[in-house]
This record gives structure tokens, C-alpha cells and sequence, in this order.
């Protein structure tokens, strides 16, 4: 799910990179302490394979009714939940997440509350046993959780998601635009009008309400955060309706970039690639191609939310505060950025 252009306006290179890996902990293969080689000394964590990070095993078939829950998943995917560690980047920080409950919003979640933020997290509400998850372990970081059921599609249910994170956190500084509905097609004849006005409402339109309204409360130094895709430069053909609205999301993040540098907000977005979350179980992979999923990417595999959760961090942090209408990728070698 990602791609990136590389110019001067979009590349954030080493900064944000060490400010993602300062902030991961250690993940299922994640190294120990000693002095193995590579290693650096004893008494310093040992190098860490990217191949074999995560999983390699093609996923099982599977399918679950939209939205899906990551609970039910086979595997079930690693948000951060036993690897993320914290070092204080968001100390009192209040951030709202749509897509919260679950995949890449949920390793933002655990993340922020970590690096000590209050979170909000909007999700749909079907998707509550996914949520209450989330809602504890930001509380076990010892933050503020507050949770905002909704269906996104209406500029009504923007506003007021919007307006209820702020008067329950007192407040907003990030905000997190990475809510999504995806319904992979073979065909293009195939693809319901009703289908291709959902996956709008739910992607760009949401992006735009949320911000819109969220805005007029974000102070100076506040970030918005976007969550495009591979599929913004590089669209998969099943998917053509959700790639181009990742393409609108990336356009919208350089244009609102450059009118919000007035108000001293930023704005970037972060770019996934295949990872492994609801959104593939619940209609985003054709049938019978499961096993498929990541197994192309030049790391030979998918990828895991905890793998995007610090790229989150870095963006949303006063160490990138030049970095505005960028965007980063995590995509296992393939696509841009």
C-alpha cells in the first residue's frame, strides 16, 4: 500500500528512519542482549533480519463480513502491543485516530499512548471487541482512552467525532486520518456504484471532514497525518477505486501542507504497502489469493501494524518539525516512497 516520489519536498532520509527505530522495541524475532556478531558489543541489541522480522508463511484463507476484527484474524496481526517502548516524545499530547480499533490505527494508538499521549480513536461500531482492546492498553500506558463509535460516510458523524475527541481530551494536537474501506474487484464492471461512492466517503471524504473540522482547534505546532498508499503512485489493478482515493488523500496532503504552514500545522502522511490487517480478510484480497498476500515484495513478505507504528511517532514529534506535505513509506522494497 504505498509509493513515493523522490524530490526535496518528500524525502524526510535519515531523520525520521532513527526516530522510528529509536522508538521500536523488540518485535516476535526481535534480538536480545549480547554480543553476537553484528551486534555491537556486548550489552547492545543484536542486528534484526528484516526477512524474518515477521512471519514469512503465506496467510490461510480466510474471510470475515466488513469490517472484520483483528481478534479473529489467523495469524492475529502485532500492533506494538509487547514490542513498542516508549520514551516520552508525545508527553501530553492529544490525538485522535479514526481506524483506531484495529491495523495501522492501532499501532499509531498504542504508540502515541506509549510515548505519552492521550488518544481518542473513532472506529465503526461493529468493531467494539476491537476496541475495548485498544482502550486497555492505552490505559495500561497510563493515559486517557476515549472511544467514538461512528460510521464516517456523513459530514454530520465527521463533525461530530471531531468535536466530541475535543471536548473529551481538552484539547487536539495530532490528528490521524487513516480510516479506509477497500473491496478488491477483478473487474472494473464489477465494482457497484454503491461500492465506489462508499469508498470515497470513507477515505478522501472523511480525510477532508475530519481536518476541516478539526482545525480551527489545532494549535501551532498541532500535525495531521495521513494514511495513503502504494496504490497513490502505483495502482493495483484489482483495486482501482481505493488507489484513487489514496491518490487524492497524497495530492490533499501536499496541498493542505503548504495553506496550514500559515498556521504553523503540519501536514504529512505515512505510505503502507501489503500489511497485514482487517481491511485484506474483509474484501480487500480477491478469493483464493490470501496466500499471496506480501509474499512479492522484495523482503519476500507482508507486513505487521508494529512495523509503522514509530513512522507515526516520528511524524507526529517536535524532532521533524520541518518535515511538512511528506510522506514515508514501509512497503518491503517495492513501490514508493
Amino acid at each position: 500500500m504505498q509509493d513515493y516520489e523522490t524530490t526535496r519536498r518528500t524525502v524526510l532520509g535519515g531523520t525520521v528512519l532513527g526516530l522510528a527505530a529509536g522508538a521500536m522495541g523488540a518485535g516476535p524475532a526481535a534480538a536480545q542482549e549480547g554480543g553476537a556478531p553484528g551486534s555491537g558489543g556486548a550489552g547492545q541489541r543484536r542486528l534484526r533480519d528484516p526477512r524474518n522480522a515477521y512471519t514469512r508463511e503465506p496467510f490461510p484463507e480466510q474471510k470475515q463480513e466488513w469490517p472484520g476484527l483483528a481478534s479473529q484474524m489467523t495469524p492475529r496481526p502485532d500492533h506494538g502491543e509487547t514490542s513498542y517502548r516508549g520514551s516520552g516524545k508525545l508527553t501530553g499530547r492529544r490525538a485522535l485516530i479514526t481506524g483506531g480499533d484495529s491495523g495501522i490505527g492501532r499501532a499509531a494508538a498504542i504508540a502515541f499512548a506509549r510515548e505519552g499521549a492521550d488518544v481518542a480513536i473513532n472506529y465503526y461500531p461493529t468493531e467494539e471487541p476491537d476496541a475495548q482492546e485498544v482502550k486497555q492498553l492505552i490505559e495500561q500506558a497510563g493515559r486517557k482512552a476515549v472511544l467514538l463509535p461512528a460510521d464516517i460516510r456523513t459530514l454530520a458523524a465527521c463533525e461530530q467525532t471531531v468535536a466530541k475527541a475535543i471536548e473529551a481530551l481538552g484539547g487536539l494536537d495530532i490528528l490521524v486520518n487513516n480510516a479506509a474501506y477497500q473491496q478488491s474487484k477483478a473487474d472494473i464492471l464489477e465494482i457497484s456504484d454503491e461500492q465506489f461512492v462508499r469508498t470515497y466517503e470513507t477515505n478522501i471524504f472523511h480525510t477532508f471532514r475530519f481536518s476541516k473540522a478539526a482545525i480551527p482547534s489545532m494549535p501551532p505546532g498541532a500535525v495531521i497525518i495521513n494514511t495513503i498508499s502504494q496504490n497513490s503512485y502505483d495502482p493495483e489493478e484489482e483495486m482501482i477505486d481505493y488507489a484513487s482515493t489514496k491518490a487524492a488523500i497524497q495530492n490533499l496532503t501536499r496541498g493542505m501542507a503548504k495553506q496550514l504552514a500559515k498556521k504553523g500545522i503540519r501536514v504529512n502522511a505515512v505510505s503502507p504497502g501489503p500489511i497485514w490487517t482487517p481491511l485484506q480478510v474483509a474484501g480487500g484480497q480477491l478469493p483464493g489469493t490470501m496466500g499471496e498476500f506480501g509474499q512479492d515484495t522484495p523482503l519476500g513478505r507482508a507486513g505487521q501494524p508494529a512495523e509503522l507504528g514509530a513512522l507515526y511517532v516520528a511524524l507526529a514529534s517536535d524532532e521533524t518539525t520541518f518535515s511538512t506535505g511528506t510522506a514515508v513509506g514501509a512497503h518491503g522494497g517495492s513501490g514508493n516512497p
